[in-house]
């Protein structure tokens, strides 16, 4: 499908079909993924696909717990995800039935491949996801492009050193994402919903609109 298509129309998929993802498609979608920016070429990124049972329901039972109280969070308003009440009943459904889905890929990274820039301010750090997080959005779209639905979430890093033990990732390797794959049972969006470009691009300093309104 066109690129453009498959930006707009990738999506989060929290349902799925029992249908099986052949390993052709896993490979034709890694194959494209790994050719994602990174700092300095150094192809951090590794992969870890789980489609046994019992690891797929260990996996589960670590993300549930975590999820209803993310869950809690939001309902009490001290999580503000600024979520639809129909998106936090499909994220919820997704938590309950994640053991059942063909697939889980757990984005793994080889630390000493990274090099966040920003250890030393004040914020949480984020740079060094720009060497993981553009190859893991590459095999969304390639995952897409097959029709392959997918829902990336990061709450099972929360429990990296028990996710470590059960999928035997070495020391050196962190974890940075968990994608659930597999057909859709809904179908894929025709569009997705996002705030329109004149809202948040700027020129030359934040906050001062690069495009005018749009009339349409």
């Amino acid at each position: 499908m066109e690129l453009t298509d498959a930006m707009r129309t990738v999506g989060t998929t929290r349902y799925f079909t029992d249908a099986p993802v052949p390993d052709a498609v896993l490979h034709r979608a890694f194959d494209a993924a790994r050719f994602g920016p990174q700092g300095g070429n150094r192809q951090p990124v590794r992969w870890v696909v789980v489609r046994d049972t019992a690891r797929k329901q260990a996996l589960a039972d670590l993300y549930l717990p975590t999820w209803k109280a993310y869950l809690n969070g939001v309902g009490e308003g001290s999580v503000n995800v600024g979520a639809l009440p129909k998106t936090v009943r499909d994220a919820d459904h997704f938590a309950e039935h994640l053991a059942t889905v063909p697939a889980i890929v757990v984005v793994c990274a080889e630390v000493d491949g990274l090099h966040p820039t920003d250890l030393d301010l004040d914020r949480p750090s984020v740079v060094g996801g720009a060497s993981i997080y553009p190859t893991v959005q590459n095999l969304c779209l390639a995952l897409r492009d097959q029709g392959v639905g997918s829902a990336l979430t990061t709450l099972l890093c929360h429990h990296e050193e028990r996710v470590r033990e059960l999928l035997a990732i070495p020391e050196g390797v962190l974890t940075a994402a968990h994608i659930a794959i597999g057909y859709p049972a809904r179908p894929f969006p025709t569009a997705l919903t996002r705030s329109p470009v004149e809202d948040i691009v700027s020129a030359e300093t934040y906050g001062q609109p690069y495009f005018a309104p749009s009339t349409v």
